[in-house]
């Protein structure tokens, strides 16, 4: 049988490498890995991390195609941190004037989150723990 480990890591591409490298590190506080430029490609590559364990390839390309993300559309649908006080997560967003939606509780677990949308509109959602 298949024994996976772990999630490695999580790819994104980016419509504007700037904006989104800013939102990611200095907003959502992941810590830079390595940074790189591949000429060829015209394509930045930032591998990011979350307290040292979870890893986000955030990378850009000239011109990438819109990616349909709501309603439902098949492919991903969000990404998620778990966070320890929601309130205050979702304080933080409103101070920076980034749309937070409502808490809302999930009906299965109990517990609560909302979402906000990065840079290109990815769904970005905050569970509580």
């Amino acid at each position: 049988m298949l024994q996976l480990r772990k999630i490695h890591h999580i790819a994104l591409i980016c419509s504007d490498y700037q904006k989104s490298k800013h939102f990611y590190t200095s907003i959502l506080g992941l810590e830079i890995i390595q940074e790189r430029y591949r000429a060829e490609r015209q394509s930045f590559k930032l591998d990011l991390t979350l307290n040292g364990i979870y890893t986000i390839e955030l990378f850009s390309f000239p011109d990438p195609p819109k990616r349909v993300s709501r309603p439902e559309a098949s492919g991903l649908r969000h990404l998620a941190f778990e966070v320890t006080n929601l309130e205050k997560t979702r304080e933080y967003f409103c101070t920076l004037s980034i749309i937070a939606e409502e808490i809302r509780t999930d009906e299965y677990t109990q517990k609560r989150f909302f979402f906000i949308e990065d840079p290109d509109g990815l769904p970005i959602e905050f569970y509580e723990s």
